[in-house]
């Protein structure tokens, strides 16, 4: 009976929030059938709205499964996840600020539009939207598993074909909500599902450690449970994890915000004084997550044992919260699956269209939605396959590569909004040997059989360092920029046009 309580909870939150996501076509007067309109919500949301648009962009359902699992199995290590949203803020504060003025002023709608004008090069173009379109795909993957985790641990008719049945349907209305209203579905629903995550997130904050003994018993039993595993872990930082931790955060933060994804939702703000608002109100968000990432500590407490670390969060939610609460939670989770999986499958779109086949169907009328539209439902459809018929282990190592991948961006787009020093082609070069680099070192991790690691150890001066590979990525790109760029003036190779002026950027 309890369960049935939970399940119908769960089943009528999330039917709410369908019918949120088809209402949100009547959202305001814009023709959707125009890309600015469909994509970018006509680029007029105000800070309350971009709000909780970014904020459920960049905190997803994976995110609330895998911190708490990661701090579970990891320990303090666990929590790099914490600092890195906060380190994001500032630079994009400074970056995404100055981007939304030069692609407000010139009508772009993806980073790669940027870099085709500022660097007149379609090639680095290609490669920033490729990269893009490959960091996303594993990325809206993942937010299925986070569903998947929930759906199958519901049981009953939510479980049938291990979840995939549910799962189906639930992307089936993800696809045609989002094909129907745009940005505007996971704008709408942003507000329901942040309005969840934060009750679900204080309530279990409230509830749990009191019924574990308070904060004090469950940081004691967590170390000791830690101390006593297999493989030793601790609620502590070892001196050895200490450079993989701060590389970790800081790697990830310069990643963040120039995920496809973020670059959607930050130029649908109507204003540059929204986005930086934004940045500074969106900090709050991470103490949230500091709070979610102690319920890994929770569940170690709580004794809570499982093979499938996908599966923690909903285990000690329902041990713990009352079957109403727990149904409240769960849709929390799910909710906050569709929201980011939609602005996703809408920017990874953008890129295909706006840049990828943007030379090979000179035909499409400039600001047409239709093809983005049903790309969307592509990339869809592929993220559900993907969970479907990949083992989990390898979507989660396709998402750290991407991880790893779009850091390499920075030097063509971040830089390229200050400087035009860097030659394009040097530019390009730089991406592909960091590109082709950190996935050798990445696939590198993989060869003892445990999966791909985000880290890799080289020996410097004698001493082993352990380090973000993304970092080591960044470091061979912008080398190979620096020394290509002024070989490449020599020659006398073209830097390529710039299209974008000085008053684009004021």
């Amino acid at each position: 009976m309890t369960h049935a309580v939970r399940n119908e909870v769960f089943a009528g939150l999330v039917a709410f929030v369908s019918l949120i996501g088809f209402f949100a076509a009547r959202w305001g007067s814009g023709n959707l059938r125009h890309l600015d309109e469909w994509a970018l919500g006509g680029r007029r949301f105000g800070t309350i709205v971009s709000w909780f648009l970014i904020g459920g962009d960049v905190y997803t359902a994976y995110t609330f499964i895998a911190v708490p699992a990661l701090v579970y199995g990891a320990g303090a290590l666990g929590f790099y996840a914490v600092p890195y949203a906060a380190i994001a803020y500032p630079f994009a504060f400074v970056i995404l600020s100055r981007f939304w003025n030069v692609a407000r002023a010139r009508g772009y709608v993806t980073s790669a539009d940027f870099v085709r004008e500022r660097f007149g090069s379609r090639s680095l173009e290609m490669a920033i939207a490729a990269t893009g379109v490959l960091a996303s795909l594993p990325y809206i993957a993942l937010q299925v598993v986070g569903m998947k985790a929930v759906l199958v641990h519901l049981g009953g008719a939510f479980a049938v074909s291990n979840g995939e049945l549910a799962l189906t349907i639930a992307f089936v209305l993800l696809a045609a909500y989002t094909f129907t209203s745009g940005l505007r579905a996971p704008a709408a629903i942003a507000f329901v599902k942040d309005t969840l995550i934060y009750a679900t997130v204080v309530a279990a904050i409230v509830i749990i450690p009191a019924k574990l003994g308070g904060w004090g018993h469950v940081f004691d039993a967590a170390g000791a449970a830690l101390a006593a595993r297999a493989k030793p872990a601790s609620i502590l930082l070892a001196p050895d994890q200490q450079i993989a931790y701060a590389t970790m955060a800081f790697g990830s933060s310069l990643a963040l915000f120039v995920y496809p994804h973020s670059i959607t939702s930050v130029l649908a703000a109507k204003s540059r004084a929204v986005v930086q608002r934004n940045m500074a109100l969106l900090p709050i968000y991470s103490v949230m997550l500091g709070f979610l990432a102690l319920l890994g500590y929770c569940a170690v407490a709580a004794g809570i044992s499982t093979k499938d670390t996908s599966s923690i969060i909903p285990l000690l939610l329902d041990r713990y919260f009352p079957p109403w609460l727990s149904g409240v939670a769960l849709a929390a989770i799910v909710i906050g699956a569709l929201v980011p999986a939609a602005i996703m499958a809408i920017g990874s779109a953008n890129l295909i269209a706006n840049n990828i086949f943007r030379g090979f169907d000179s035909g499409r009328a400039h600001g047409d939605a239709h093809l983005s539209k049903l790309l969307t439902l592509s990339m869809s459809a592929f993220a559900l396959c993907f969970v479907i018929f990949v083992p989990t282990a390898y979507a989660i190592n396709f998402q750290l590569l991407g991880g790893i991948w779009m850091v390499q961006v920075l030097p063509a787009f971040a830089l390229g909004l200050y400087t035009r020093a860097f030659n394009p082609a040097a530019l390009f070069a730089g991406w592909l040997a960091a590109m082709t680099a950190s996935t050798a070192m990445a696939v590198a991790t993989a060869a003892g059989g445990h999966g791909i690691s985000p880290n890799m150890t080289f020996v410097f001066f004698g001493q082993p360092v352990t380090a973000f590979i993304a970092l080591y990525g960044l470091a061979i790109n912008l080398a190979v920029c620096s020394v290509l760029s002024p070989v490449f003036a020599l020659l006398r190779l073209g830097k390529g046009t710039d299209a974008t002026t000085a008053a684009d950027y004021a």
